[in-house]
C-alpha cells in the first residue's frame, strides 16, 4: 500500500476514534446536567404521573448505556431522533420533528455564511502574508501587522456591533439582520450575510496572515534560497517559485484551523445577526433544554473539526512528503 494511502487511512481511523469518544464525553455531560428534561419539556403540566408518562415514552426512563447505544446506532443510521419541541403540547398531538429535518436547513445556511467568509478571508491573508514578506520590514509590512492585530484583538461580538454600527445603522449599506428566507435568491442571500461573512473574515485573517508570512520569512534563510538569489532571481520570484511551495504544511494547518472555526465558532456571530444558522440552532435548544438537537448539533460541529483536520493533514504530507517518516 502506498505510504500516503496507510498515513491517510490511520489518520482516519484515529479521527473516528476521537468522534466516539466525543460523542461519549457530549452524552455523559448532558446526562449529569442537573434537573428533570421531562419537567422542563412540560412545563405547567409536569404532574408526577404525566412526567413519568412523558420519560417512559422519550425512552428517559432506560438505562444510561442502553440509550447511548441506541442514539449512537441511530447517527450511524442518519438517524439523530425526534426533538423534545412540540412534545407535551396543547391537545396531546405529538408536533415534533426529526433531528435531522431541523438541522439540514440551518447547516447548509452556516455552511453558506463559512464559505462567504472563506473566499473572502483565504485570498486576502495569503496576498497580505506573501506581500508583507516579500517587503518585511517596511512600513507597509508593519503597518499589515498592526492592522490585523487590532482586528484579531476585539472579540467577535465587539466588531460584529462596530460593523453595524458603521455599515448599516449610519450609512444604510448593508441589512444588520441577516434573517434569511428559504426561499432567498442567490445574490440576496449574498446581501444579507454580508455583514456577518466580513465579521468573520476579521477575526481570522490576522492567524493565517501572520503565518503565511512567518513561514516563509524563516525559509529565507535556507540554502536553497540563497542559491537561488545568487542566481539573480528576484525577491517575488524567490518567494513565490521557491519559499512558497515549500511553507505550505504550516499554512495549510492555519488554514484548516481557521476554517473549522467558520463553521464551529459563528455560534456568537449568529445569534448578533440572528442568522439561522446551526449554532442558533444550538442557542435555542439550550434555551429550551432540547437535547437531541443540543447533541446533533455538537456531534456535527465535532465532525467537521475532524475532517477539516484531517484534510490539513492530508495536505501537510502531500506538500511535505518527509512528514511520512517522523523522527
Amino acid at each position: 500500500m502506498h505510504p500516503v494511502i496507510r498515513t491517510i487511512l490511520q489518520r482516519l481511523g484515529l479521527g473516528l476514534v476521537t468522534l466516539f469518544v466525543v460523542s461519549l464525553i457530549l452524552f455523559s455531560s448532558i446526562e449529569f446536567l442537573p434537573g428533570d428534561f421531562g419537567e422542563a419539556v412540560l412545563g405547567q403540566a409536569a404532574l408526577p404521573e404525566t412526567v413519568e408518562a412523558f420519560r417512559k415514552e422519550l425512552g428517559l426512563h432506560l438505562p444510561m448505556h442502553e440509550r447511548y447505544f441506541d442514539w449512537l446506532g441511530g447517527i450511524l443510521t442518519g438517524d439523530m431522533g425526534n426533538s423534545f419541541s412540540g412534545r407535551g403540547s396543547s391537545g396531546g398531538q405529538d408536533r415534533s420533528r426529526p433531528v435531522i429535518e431541523l438541522l439540514a436547513p440551518r447547516l447548509a445556511n452556516t455552511l453558506f455564511l463559512a464559505s462567504m467568509a472563506a473566499i473572502i478571508s483565504v485570498p486576502l491573508a495569503l496576498f497580505l502574508g506573501i506581500t508583507a514578506a516579500l517587503y518585511r520590514n517596511t512600513i507597509y509590512d508593519r503597518t499589515v501587522n498592526a492592522l490585523t492585530l487590532t482586528t484579531i484583538s476585539f472579540p467577535e461580538f465587539f466588531v460584529a456591533y462596530l460593523l453595524i454600527l458603521g455599515l448599516s445603522s449610519f450609512t444604510k449599506i448593508f441589512p444588520s439582520l441577516a434573517n434569511i428566507d428559504p426561499d432567498a435568491a442567490f445574490w440576496e442571500r449574498v446581501y444579507l450575510t454580508a455583514l456577518p461573512a466580513l465579521t468573520l473574515t476579521l477575526v481570522i485573517v490576522a492567524h493565517m496572515m501572520r503565518m503565511t508570512r512567518a513561514a516563509i520569512i524563516n525559509l529565507m534563510a535556507s540554502p536553497y534560497i540563497e542559491m537561488a538569489d545568487l542566481k539573480g532571481a528576484s525577491k517575488s520570484e524567490i518567494i513565490l517559485r521557491h519559499a512558497l511551495p515549500n511553507a505550505w504544511a504550516p499554512i495549510v494547518t492555519v488554514i484548516a484551523f481557521n476554517l473549522a472555526y467558520l463553521v464551529v465558532g459563528v455560534v456568537v456571530v449568529e445569534v448578533v445577526f440572528v442568522y439561522p444558522g446551526v449554532g442558533q440552532l444550538m442557542v435555542d435548544a439550550v434555551t429550551t433544554r432540547d437535547v437531541p438537537v443540543v447533541q446533533g448539533c455538537a456531534m456535527i460541529f465535532a465532525a467537521t473539526y475532524i475532517l477539516l483536520n484531517l484534510f490539513a493533514d492530508i495536505i501537510s504530507i502531500i506538500t511535505n512528503p518527509r512528514l511520512l517518516h517522523p523522527r
